[in-house]
């Protein structure tokens, strides 16, 4: 079966309804643009359904030059994007769809009522008022030997013709909503230059936890600690140990690092600073106060509070010498040494690193190899800690793609 609109004007093919393929929808309709919209799933935005559970974290308040470098490589890369459209301009868009945001305490940006069902609501009425036809349940197949894009669906195969096509396909990361890097391939055998997936926001593993650390404490959070590589400013938070190894947000922060650490060196040293608002010489006057009849166990935790988790920690990486040196185990307790191995497998990551390569695109996100064809959000290759980083850039380049396909349009129509 074919596909081909009836109409005069320009028409274009999106792939993917996540942010950045929705923004490009948004983009293209106001513009006059006749825009059919794929997804895979069942429903749109899922995903971002997802990462809304717990408060939709949409962007970060941060001053301009931090908030840029937390994409560290593709810093100048990204910064690009977010001409015309960095995260005061994102926030003004959300208030114009009628949802008041506010600036949490850790200068996070949210949704007054915390959700994002009714934000994504409001937008997907706004482009199907603005004709924007949105097919669930069609998975793109690559393309047909005459240029047309394949699309699988329920009750067979669509062969669709379009002036231009937009993909916004995901990363490889949370498969069972949609993005599962089976776009890979198609791209590859056209010439699209890829880096390949990789976890990005990822828990890490360590060799093995002895079975009573994880029977006791698998699950348990590690509160008020620090973390840092060898050589690098720690940062505070918190995250949690888990059957195998540790996650949560302070991990990711420091995600891209240590999975290129293990990358290069088939390891990575953790340093966890567990009283990261005590100087190691009064923690070791702390310890070496007499302790008398009381255990270590105790003396731990009357001297310096430390007891649960952080004194299973303790035990775990570091030996009785450690315990019977006040110095040593001040110094174990303000960087002690994790040893992770791997990171946890990329379907369970947030996000994913990799993708589609900058320099295999023009400045307007179409692919050098195959002309009329541009790509958006988390199958570029880039990456960003979570803090609205992510949503943020996706809805950028999404709005990056929709322009580029406007100014191809103007090229290809004269």
């Amino acid at each position: 079966m074919t596909d081909t609109p009836s109409v005069d004007r320009p028409h274009v093919a999106i792939i993917g309804g996540g942010p950045a393929g929705l923004m490009a929808a948004e983009v293209l309709s106001q513009a006059g643009v006749a825009v059919d919209l794929y997804d895979a799933m069942p429903s749109v935005g899922r995903k971002f359904l997802l990462a809304g559970v717990g408060g939709m974290n949409i962007t970060h308040s941060e001053p301009y030059p931090a908030f840029i470098s937390r994409y560290a490589e593709r810093a100048t890369e990204v910064a690009a994007l977010l001409e015309g459209f960095d995260a005061d301009t994102l926030r003004q868009w959300i208030h114009g769809l009628g949802i008041e945001t506010f600036v949490g305490t850790s200068g996070r940006v949210f949704p007054r009522d915390m959700k994002a069902a009714p934000l994504l609501r409001a937008w997907l009425k706004r482009l199907r008022d603005a004709g924007v036809v949105i097919h669930t349940r069609h998975r793109w197949l690559g393309w047909n030997a005459d240029g047309s894009v394949r699309i699988g669906y329920p009750q067979g195969e669509l062969a669709v013709n379009a002036d231009a096509v937009v993909l916004a396909l995901g990363g490889g990361s949370w498969a069972r909503l949609g993005s599962d890097g089976a776009w890979l391939p198609w791209l590859e055998t056209r010439g699209v230059d890829i880096s390949p997936l990789q976890p990005a926001n990822s828990g890490f593993e360590v060799a093995a936890w002895s079975d009573l650390l994880t029977s006791k404490f698998a699950g348990a959070p590690l509160k008020n600690i620090a973390l840092s590589l060898p050589g690098q400013a720690p940062r505070l938070g918190e995250c949690v140990l888990t059957a195998g190894g540790v996650e949560g947000s302070l991990v990711y922060a420091w995600s891209a690092q240590i999975r290129e650490t293990i990358n290069r060196d088939g390891q990575a040293t953790l340093l966890l600073d567990l009283l990261p608002s005590k100087p190691v010489d009064k923690i070791a006057a702390a310890l070496a106060k007499p302790r008398g009849s009381r255990s270590m166990a105790k003396h731990l935790q009357g001297q310096l509070g430390i007891d649960g988790v952080k004194a299973a920690l303790l035990r775990e990486l570091t030996g009785p010498e450690v315990f019977a040196d006040p110095q040593r185990l001040a110094a174990a307790i303000k960087a002690l040494p994790m040893l992770l191995v791997r990171a946890r497998p990329l379907d369970e990551a947030i996000s994913s690193a990799g993708g589609v390569r900058f320099d295999s695109m023009d400045e307007r996100l179409m692919l050098s190899q195959v002309p009329g064809v541009f790509c958006a959000g988390e199958m570029l290759d880039w990456e960003a800690p979570t803090g609205g980083y992510l949503l943020t850039a996706c809805f950028a380049s999404g709005r990056k793609a929709g322009l580029g396909v406007l100014e191809w349009l103007g090229t290809t129509t004269r």
